[in-house]
């Protein structure tokens, strides 16, 4: 378990930080943008849990657990040398990504299909959990992104395309199971 009684160390003052390697690299690198984004969602998921209750707030606590998964998987490269490691690094299993399968089919079940696209809004929940989707879609394209460049666990890519879908459907499901969706009328400020 991680034990922090300092919080600033001072070692990021020149705009490097270290990887769970121990690698020191730029802050903006895309590694660091990665997961960083990944953190972002969990503070945005924190938010949208709010207003969330029972079934709901226990799946969104579970995402955000997976969310930490997710950024220590990120934060770790060179999948390749994960035997050669001190410690086992953590990774993104299927098993997380097929939870996710099961609720959206679950939520799924009870909601009419659609016949427009939806705006973000509704509930307020449902507002929340848009955003939540959009701030997994931006995180899975910088993970795809980095992909392209270094070592990356495909499981964490896919994990991060169920979730955005996981989002959408619980964005519907919180809008009185889609009866409450906000519909695109296409043009209709023309």
């Amino acid at each position: 378990m991680v034990v922090l009684n300092k919080i600033y160390t001072k070692t990021g003052d020149d705009g490097e930080t270290a990887l769970g390697n121990g690698a020191r690299v730029a802050k903006h690198g895309l590694r660091v943008t990665a997961y960083g984004t990944s953190d972002e969602l969990n503070s945005v998921v924190g938010v949208a849990r709010l207003h969330a209750e029972g079934e709901m707030d226990g799946w969104l606590s579970v995402i955000q657990n997976d969310l930490f998964d997710l950024g220590a998987d990120l934060c770790r490269p060179d999948m390749e040398r994960d035997a050669e490691a001190e410690y086992p690094p953590l990774r993104m299993i299927e098993s997380q990504v097929a939870r996710l399968e099961r609720e959206i089919d679950q939520m799924n079940a009870g909601l009419e299909p659609l016949r427009s696209f939806i705006l973000p809004g509704g509930s307020a929940l449902s507002a929340h959990l848009h955003h939540c989707r959009t701030v997994a879609r931006r995180a899975e394209r910088m993970t795809v992104e980095l992909a392209t460049m270094e070592s990356v666990n495909p499981t964490a890519v896919k994990y991060l395309n169920r979730l955005s879908d996981w989002f959408f459907v619980a964005a519907r499901t919180a809008n009185d199971g889609g009866k409450a969706d906000v519909l695109w009328v296409p043009g209709a400020s023309r």
